[in-house]
């Protein structure tokens, strides 16, 4: 136990010091191909491991419940910072933890060290607690390694629609004007109030232009997703200065989520 504490102590002090020298890691650089490498050469790395374990004690410790449970802990307590603090894209150390450094060092290393558990399981057991416990491992391991690598593939992006007027234009982060594969058009803006005048409902009715060419007519409620050929459609928010006026116009932001999860693309709307 008091080398598993070391190791993920060790991981801590060097991802400051890189925090402090190399800035936040910028998953950009891990887009599409990169991330594919990436992960290959992950895999090979386990795989390496594991076939040396009989020759390293390094190697035979890491996959092992001594190394595990520390690296578990800190992890736990890395995610229960990220959770009691305000997380923004453009934060900068724990106000951003999926770029800090300590934090995607000790999940990597989790998954270094749950991959070899995976190719630790016996192949030809017939123990089913085994079977059970291998299969999710298995799981573990994919989810971790694609939600990390596959975090570079997601973009989110903003796209304003006004009444009647149809849009395929959105705005990333950065401000910079991006051509989407959908086109938006706002047929009517649904606003439903309580007697003091808040908001009790809001959805958009849209007529969507589908990348194959094909017309959807649909009403998009707020956290009631409309899926279109990969990519679903949310409805987010609205003007509430408009709103009250009796103004219907809309604006709608999109989001492309992680692809290597098996999600679709996806679209947020928000009325102004």
């Amino acid at each position: 136990m008091k080398e598993g504490f070391a190791i993920g102590a060790g991981l801590i002090v060097v991802g400051l010091l890189l925090e402090l020298s190399a800035g936040p890691v910028v998953w950009d650089a891990f887009a599409w191909p990169v991330n594919a490498i990436v992960l290959a050469g992950f895999v090979a790395l386990i795989l390496g491991l594991h076939l040396l374990r009989s020759r390293v004690y390094a190697f035979r410790f890491l996959s092992t419940y001594p190394a595990a449970i520390p690296a578990m802990c800190y992890a736990v307590m890395l995610t229960i910072v990220m959770g009691l603090t305000r997380q923004t894209a453009g934060g900068q150390w724990i106000n951003n933890m999926l770029t800090f450094w300590p934090f995607v060092l000790v999940y990597v290393y989790m998954a270094l060290i749950v991959g070899l558990v995976v190719l630790k399981t016996p192949l030809k057991t017939k123990s089913a607690s085994k079977i059970v416990a291998g299969l999710f491992h298995l799981g573990l391991f994919i989810t971790m390694t694609t939600a990390t690598l596959g975090n570079a593939d997601r973009q989110r992006l903003k796209m304003i629609v006004a009444k009647g007027e149809p849009e395929w234009r959105a705005l990333d982060q950065q401000g910079r004007v991006k051509e989407m594969p959908l086109t938006i058009e706002l047929k009517e803006f649904i606003l439903e109030v309580y007697d003091d005048g808040s908001p009790r409902r809001f959805a958009s009715q849209i007529e969507i232009l589908a990348p194959s060419g094909k017309k959807i007519q649909t009403t998009v409620d707020v956290n009631k997703p409309v899926k279109v050929e990969g990519w679903k459609v949310y409805q987010y928010g609205y003007d509430t200065q408009k709103g009250a006026r009796g103004l219907h116009p809309t604006s709608s932001s999109i989001c492309l989520p992680m692809p290597w999860l098996g999600l679709p693309h996806s679209l947020r709307f928000t009325c102004s």
